[in-house]
Parts: structure tokens; sequence; C-alpha cells
């Protein structure tokens, strides 16, 4: 598989093939331009196709780590683990609400937030991560409510001395970009102290894009010229990065982060 196709389709179709040498006991079958089912599961493909088109000459690695990935995946949510080796590896993730045009919320565990988007948790390992289920939570005998104060220590502990870099435009205008590309870049925006901690630069109240999961940036709220090329951007890369999130813009003070969504 050196060269993918580009039309959404045919690389569903090279995919579905792939799987069915790879799940050689399950019937595969695509029911969507970048949907397969696997027997009775469902597998988007959607974040998996932005991903090669991002990166075309990386396609068929990619290709074979997102395989890779699943069948560890597989393997680990089947397990039981207990809550003493879960706790340290529990983390957040912010998503867009549309996940649930194909997943039973009753079954994922997440706290809905602004902007339509969801907090959703996953348990982090060396090479996968795995969703954490309504079911998982209640076999530990916990609540949403510790969970999601589990995830965010987690996550503030898990790269505390990421660097913020600051860019000013021409006309004043200023952003904060924190970048790790670990998955969890758009989560920081949960991170208690985020006001405090770029305030100073963006001069108080400031706004803050995360189009994709890998992406989070931080502008001021002037000037309006600034904001609206920031805006434009956001919504180019809304559209073409993998794992999306909103193309809205969120409010971030002192007293807590608002949705613009309304406005």
């Amino acid at each position: 598989m050196r060269h993918l196709p580009r039309e959404p389709e045919a690389f569903c179709e090279a995919i579905a093939e792939t799987l069915r040498k790879q799940f050689a006991d399950q019937k595969i079958r695509m029911v969507g331009p970048l949907d397969v089912m696997i027997g009775s599961r469902h597998l988007a493909l959607g974040n998996l196709y932005r991903m090669v088109r991002c990166e075309p000459d990386r396609g068929p690695q990619l290709v074979k780590d997102f395989l890779d990935g699943l069948q560890e995946g597989d393997l680990v949510g089947d397990l039981t683990l207990p809550l003493s080796l879960a706790r340290g590896r529990i983390m957040p993730r912010l998503q867009s609400a549309m996940i649930f045009d194909r997943l039973d919320p009753a079954q994922v565990a997440h706290r809905p937030w602004v902007n339509d988007t969801v907090i959703v948790y996953v348990i982090d390992l060396p090479r996968v991560t795995v969703s954490i289920t309504t079911e998982q939570v209640i076999r530990w005998g916990i609540g949403i409510d510790e969970i999601d104060e589990l995830a965010r220590a987690n996550l503030s502990r898990y790269r505390p001395g990421l660097e913020v870099k600051l860019v000013e435009s021409e006309d004043g205008g200023r952003a904060a970009v924190m970048s790790a590309l670990d998955g969890y870049d758009a989560a920081r925006l949960l991170l208690d102290g985020f006001h405090e901690r770029l305030a100073p630069q963006l001069r108080g109240d400031f706004l803050v894009a995360t189009p994709a999961r890998d992406v989070l940036v931080a502008i001021s709220a002037d000037p309006p010229n600034f904001v609206d090329r920031v805006r434009s951007r956001i919504h180019r890369d809304f559209r073409r990065l993998p794992y999306p999130i909103t193309s809205d813009l969120f409010l971030v003070t002192r007293d807590g982060i608002a949705g613009t969504r309304a406005a």
C-alpha cells in the first residue's frame, strides 16, 4: 500500500481490504464513505483519512500504526484494570459533542462542556489510550466528579514545564501557542490557572481556539481584524486536521471559560 487513494470511498475500500486480511475471521463491510463495520463493531476512518491527507508520504506507516493501535486497544479494553493501577493514568480529552452521532452517550464516561464540546476520559498507556466507559466507572465505585478531578490533576503533572510560544502580529494582536503534539494540547484549556498564566501576555481576558486535538492557540481579544484572521485560519484547520473539535472560540476570563457559539 505505497500510495493511498485521495477519494474517501476509495481510501475506505483500501483500508477495508487491509482489515479483511488482519481480521480474517470477521466480516468486513463498508457502511459509508469513511465508515467500516468489523463484525458488529463500527470503525470510523475520518481521522485516519485526515492524517494521511496531511502527511501523504507517511500514509502507509500511519495506517499501520492506526491498525496496530486498534488491536492493542482491543486487548487492553478486554482487561479489567483496577482503579489502583488506572488512577495515575486517567486523562481528559476535549472532543466535539458530535462523537455521540455514532456513540451511545450512556456508555461513555464524559461531561458536557461549552461550545458543543464534551470532556471525555481515557486511560493513557504507553502505546495506546483506552476510553473509559460508564460501566468501568461504576465498577470502580466512584463518580464522574472524581474521575474529572483525577484527570485534571494528572494532566497538570503531565508536562508541567511546557513552553508557551508568544507571537505578535504587525497590527498588535498577540497569540500564545502551546504545542506538545501528545494528544492533550487542546485539553490543556482545562488546566487551573490558565487565565493567570496567559492574561499578562495577552492583555487581560483572551480567546482560545481548539480546532483539533493537537492545537491550542490563545489570542488577544483585539484588534478585531487580527481576531478575524485567526478565526479564518481556525475554520480551515477544523475542516482539514484529524480529530477536529470545534471552529468556535472560547472566552477565557478570571471567572472561568465561556463558549462563544451563542454570541
